[in-house]
């Protein structure tokens, strides 16, 4: 750790100091990460720029290494813990200062099935991407997905299951959008173990994502998709 040491942060220049933010991310190095996003407000920083530049510049360097199977999901774990304590900083002042909103996603597994690591990981990673992000947690009901997307005005629902038991709940969610004239108003993505495109597809979902890094791809495509449309 002696090198480490070695390197003050606030003697860096901005540019060395994103690179190093980079770096510490990576090595999942939270409080690293807090000082880093303090240092360049403290500079007059926007903190969009802190959150793009630094930390979603950081978290898109981890997400690749993800999918390219170099990083593994303790790792990913520990640089997305980084993340948040750099978001628990901006979070505050990016509501002040009105930045503009990537999109907002409702995420949580569904109603049966307790397993999260995967969830948790989309969502840190949605994070991660400048989305916001609000998890429901695991064992969710309809009701609790819809009234979620309504009250907090969400672009996308993001549904995961670990069993094959508790998948075909994902239907009954999309089925109920339909019939309540609103599937159209949202993104439903989804994802898990045993999922694949097929099933997603089969269902009604607009996209199947097979693990944290293609999620964000894919919810990144979709807002730009959805953009567009509404601005043609």
């Amino acid at each position: 750790m002696s090198e480490e040491g070695d390197i003050i942060l606030s003697e860096l220049d901005d540019e060395e100091l994103v690179q190093q933010m980079f770096d510490d991310l990576y090595d999942g190095l939270k409080e690293e990460i807090e000082e880093g996003v303090n240092i360049l407000l403290e500079r007059n920083w926007a903190p969009y720029d802190v959150l793009t530049k630094a930390l979603v510049g950081g978290m898109t360097i981890v997400g690749a290494d993800f999918r390219d199977g170099i990083l593994f999901v303790p790792e990913v774990l520990l640089a997305a813990n980084a993340m948040k304590g750099g978001m628990f900083i901006l979070k505050p002042l990016l509501a002040e200062t009105g930045a503009p909103r990537v999109g907002k996603m409702v995420i949580g597994t569904v109603k049966g099935d307790i397993h999260d690591i995967g969830k948790n990981l989309v969502g840190m990673m949605m994070e991660g991407a400048g989305f916001e992000v609000v998890d429901l947690g695991i064992n969710n009901s309809v009701d609790a997905y819809l009234e979620a997307l309504e009250k907090e005005d969400a672009d996308i629902l993001g549904m995961s299951a670990l069993l094959t038991t508790t998948m075909p709940y994902m239907k009954v969610v999309i089925d109920t959008m339909i019939e309540q004239g609103i599937r159209e108003n949202y993104i439903v993505l989804v994802g898990g173990a045993p999922l694949n495109e097929e099933f997603g597809k089969a269902i009604g979902a607009d996209a199947y994502c097979r693990d944290a890094a293609v999620a964000v791809e894919t919810a990144k495509e979709w807002v730009a998709r959805k953009h567009n449309s509404a601005n043609a």
